[in-house]
């Protein structure tokens, strides 16, 4: 079982580098590899831009935001809450 697979990833690098040997196929895999990363960054980037509001906003709150504040008070509130009920229920 062991010989088969080390056969198979003998077989696997020399077909690699087969297809390596020439200059031609060395471009198109550099150019493949340079497209993928150029993907990768720029997913990476457009998700880290679609945060900057919300980081933002989580430093700098607004504080004509009804919403924001009062879900604020009420995650201030939990705590009190929750110390009334241990104490007293």
């Amino acid at each position: 079982m062991a010989l088969a697979k080390n056969v198979m990833l003998l077989g696997v690098g020399v077909a690699g580098v087969s297809f390596l040997s020439t200059k031609a196929n060395r471009g198109k895999v550099k150019d493949i590899w340079n497209g993928a990363k150029d993907k990768t960054m720029s997913f990476l980037n457009r998700k880290c831009s679609e945060l900057d509001p919300m980081i933002e906003k989580a430093g700098h709150p607004d504080p004509y935001d009804h919403e924001d504040n009062k879900m604020v008070d009420e995650g201030a509130m939990y705590g009190v809450h929750y110390y009334n009920n241990a104490k007293h229920g």
